[in-house]
């Protein structure tokens, strides 16, 4: 059983990286079009601690960064993590030659100091993520970038959902366990207690 757990939680790791928000495809130098140029490098800052607005950019590098660097690995992205809680929690889009017209409706007019400068060939957009939650964020550099999501297979589909399953259970089964456990706390009190009261009854 022990074994059959450590191969579920490896599967629910690897699945985490191929599925879900951020399993997507950018725009590259053999699939840009018109509308949507080829994407050459992502950064993102944000503040260490969660107050400020930064929470959504932080989940966002979590949940989503991962799984756009396994699906698009020739794309470099970095990430800077700052003390500077009134600072910028910002995603740029660097494009090459020139940004979308989506990502320019997208971008916001704030400066991240901590981001790379373009190259020469390169054209900058930049989202402000403050207070966006990463399901947000990701919306907007789907827009931005056109990224194609890649769908989970059906078989990866059947796994999620064994997961879930497992996760259900495992949930029922520990508030199962702490209910009995505090039954037993709780029946181990009153008997303390009853010893108390017949001990007392004995001194008067």
């Amino acid at each position: 059983m022990v074994n059959l757990f450590k191969r579920m939680r490896k599967l629910r790791s690897i699945l985490h990286v191929r599925v879900g928000p951020g399993a997507a495809i950018l725009p590259s130098a053999n699939n840009a079009s018109k509308d949507f140029p080829a994407v050459t490098r992502l950064h993102l800052t944000y503040a260490r601690k969660l107050y400020g607005g930064h929470l959504g950019a932080r989940h966002f590098w979590r949940n989503c960064l991962q799984r756009l660097k396994f699906h698009n690995p020739g794309i470099p992205m970095s990430v800077k993590q700052t003390d500077e809680q009134d600072g910028p929690a910002a995603l740029t889009i660097y494009f090459a030659e020139r940004a979308s017209a989506a990502a320019l409706k997208h971008s916001a007019n704030i400066k991240d100091q901590h981001a790379p400068a373009p190259q020469a060939n390169e054209k900058t957009a930049i989202i402000d993520t403050k207070d966006l939650d990463f399901k947000q964020i990701w919306q907007k550099v789907q827009e931005a970038t056109g990224a194609q999501e890649v769908k989970a297979a059906p078989e990866e589909e059947e796994e999620l959902k064994k997961l879930e399953q497992m996760r259900i259970k495992s949930e029922e089964d520990r508030a199962r366990v702490a209910g009995i456990r505090q039954a037993k706390k709780d029946q181990e009190r009153m008997l303390q207690e009853a010893r108390g009261e017949v001990e007392r009854l004995r001194q008067m």
